[in-house]
């Protein structure tokens, strides 16, 4: 059985693993993500050393950004990642390595192991800061001419909006809703998710109306995808999917949507809206199975 460490690199921090080419995670550990470039790099060599004198067979990363074969640009949440190429930095080893944008991630960790297995019609949008978004389709992970199909987050939901304001990455915040719920019942701590989803769980009604209006958002996202692709199954992930209500929520407020649209709900076969097996760590996996896909010649 070969090993293979798996490296995903996020705004708050770096999670990386020694896995097989099973899926099974040997071992699991994380670092604080440091916003200043070369001590950012240093951390990553030093994790990379470490697991390739372990005898690591390949090295597997996801980042945020649009990632064209190896190469990051402009890094989302990271901008200071533009232009790094992992491959090249790491050539030396004489190892494959895999670049991967962490919502791409996301969909080929829930299509080979998880609640998306097997499909050959799907996508996964991942809940968090904004919306993270990897897009399957025919039996094929969906890249586009420039590498940025599927990136949910710029859909455009209100084009009198000035700035970012009306795109879904905004009007889709699950930081966001959580923030307004917090603020909206005088909590000091803005951040603080388990107090906002208490409220929410609780029935009180300022909280609810926030949610509900958060989860009418996900459900246009998801619409206007089913608009263009046609997909059979979506799985919703992120920190926040953990709770029932959320996937409940969202399933509750895309019928609302097509019973108030009539030729809508005519028209498009509605998905299946269906929670992630991995949650937080789908993108280690997924990171895993674009190595194994691109250079061991796996199955997608």
């Amino acid at each position: 059985m070969k090993n293979y460490l798996s490296i995903d690199i996020g705004g708050t921090n770096v999670k990386y693993a020694e896995l097989d080419n099973a899926g099974q995670i040997i071992k699991k550990e994380k670092v604080n993500t440091i916003h200043d470039k070369e001590k950012f790099l240093a951390e990553i060599d030093q994790i990379v050393v470490k697991c390739v004198d372990k005898g690591v067979k390949g090295i597997a990363f996801c980042a945020p950004g649009k990632i064209a074969k190896t190469e990051i640009h402009f890094g989302g949440a990271l901008p200071f990642l533009d232009g790094v190429d992992f491959a090249k930095r790491y050539k030396k080893y004489n190892l494959p390595i895999a670049v991967i944008n962490d919502g791409k991630a996301s969909v080929l960790a829930e299509n080979w192991l998880g609640s998306l297995k097997d499909m050959k019609n799907c996508a996964s949008i991942t809940l968090g800061t904004g919306l993270g978004g990897g897009i399957i389709v025919n039996g094929k992970l969906l890249n586009g001419a420039h590498y940025q199909a599927g990136e949910v987050s710029f859909l455009n939901l209100d084009v009198n909006a000035k700035g970012f304001d009306g795109f879904s990455g905004t009007l889709g915040s699950a930081v966001g809703m959580i923030s307004k719920i917090n603020k909206a019942l005088g909590n000091k701590d803005e951040t603080d998710g388990l107090a906002a989803f208490k409220a929410i769980n609780d029935g009180d009604e300022t909280a609810l109306k926030i949610f509900h209006e958060f989860c009418h958002i996900v459900a246009v996202v998801i619409l206007n995808m089913q608009a263009v692709v046609d997909l059979d199954v979506i799985a919703i992930g992120g920190g926040i999917s953990a709770q029932p209500i959320v996937v409940k929520g969202i399933n509750e407020a895309y019928d609302k949507l097509l019973n108030d649209n009539p030729l809508v709900k005519n028209t498009f076969t509605r998905p299946e809206i269906v929670g992630t097996k991995f949650k937080n760590n789908a993108n280690l996996y997924g990171a895993l199975y674009n190595l194994l896909i691109h250079v061991n010649g796996e199955k997608l």
